[in-house]
């Protein structure tokens, strides 16, 4: 989806009564119609809806149409994958038309900026630098490079904010993102557990406190201990080399693919989990993992 679910306007936003001449002119399937459509879009004749949109107002759909892109990836469904991506691209020329309307920067400058980046973050690959073989040895490389960035770009600005590991991590990420970014950084300075059995022990720590603080129902520890438990795990699924995103999205998904087989079955005998006794639903739970492994 690209607007929300109430909005009365078609998808792309453009009457059925008037097509405009710049989109149906210019090469079906090419960048610079979707350039022509957002222009009649934002124009004086075009959408009032997208016409008030900010940068600020697109967020929350822009989030939802990065994980709709994320489901797609995940279900398989390629062809819902094409439809989402092309939603995603569809807010990046958005975004990139309100710039322009405020001579701040353009659609071209937005690929030439990622262009330029990729290749000088790439040298291996466009530079003299010495070629790289296997992918583990590419992160390394790249925080490197990333790291000389900020510095040059201290030195241009003349800030004097004492740099740290921490400055290029968005801390509006989802919280398991968020932590999982913290904790890499934290291991590529070496601060970091080097075994495996030391991390499974701190997630046993961690969960012995938060039962301290629930028998003594201290709730706002309770809270913090559930947080410290959580950020725990999250550092066991890095050194196991799991994405807890994504580990936890695909946990998610089963458990409610499974629920649905039980809903589907109490619905055949016109009925409904909550009429059922807790055995019964146990019963169906196993039998649903027959079915939805």
């Amino acid at each position: 989806m690209t607007h929300v679910t109430d909005d009365p306007r078609q998808k792309t936003g453009i009457s059925n009564e008037k097509q405009p001449a710049t989109v149906t002119e210019t090469q079906p399937g090419s960048l610079q119609a979707l350039i022509h459509l957002m222009e009649r879009l934002r124009g004086p004749e075009g959408c009032p809806w997208d016409r008030e949109q900010t940068w600020n107002s697109l967020i929350p759909f822009t989030i939802e149409e990065a994980y709709e892109v994320a489901e797609a990836v995940e279900t398989g469904h390629w062809e819902h994958l094409r439809d989402e991506l092309g939603d995603l691209l569809f807010h990046v020329v958005f975004y990139s038309r309100i710039a322009q309307e405020q001579n701040l920067f353009s659609l071209r400058d937005v690929i030439r900026g990622v262009t330029e980046k990729m290749t000088r973050r790439h040298p291996h690959v466009f530079g003299a630098a010495e070629k790289l073989q296997m992918a583990g040895q590419v992160p390394g490389r790249w925080e490197e490079i990333k790291r000389q960035e900020k510095v040059a770009l201290a030195r241009e600005t003349g800030e004097n904010a004492i740099p740290s590991v921490f400055d290029d991590i968005n801390s509006r990420l989802p919280a398991l993102l968020w932590a999982a970014k913290v904790q890499r950084k934290m291991g590529q300075v070496g601060f970091d557990w080097t075994d495996i059995h030391a991390v499974a022990d701190k997630v046993r720590e961690e969960l012995d406190e938060l039962d301290r603080g629930h028998q003594r129902q201290d709730q706002a520890n309770i809270e913090e201990e559930v947080g410290d438990v959580l950020f725990t795990m999250v550092n066991l699924a890095r050194h196991l080399k799991v994405n807890p995103e994504t580990a936890l999205r695909a946990s998610t998904r089963k458990f409610q693919n499974r629920f649905r087989y039980m809903e589907e079955r109490l619905h055949r005998e016109g009925r409904h989990p909550r009429e059922t006794p807790l055995d019964e639903l146990e019963g169906l739970w196993q039998e649903s993992k027959k079915h939805r492994p």
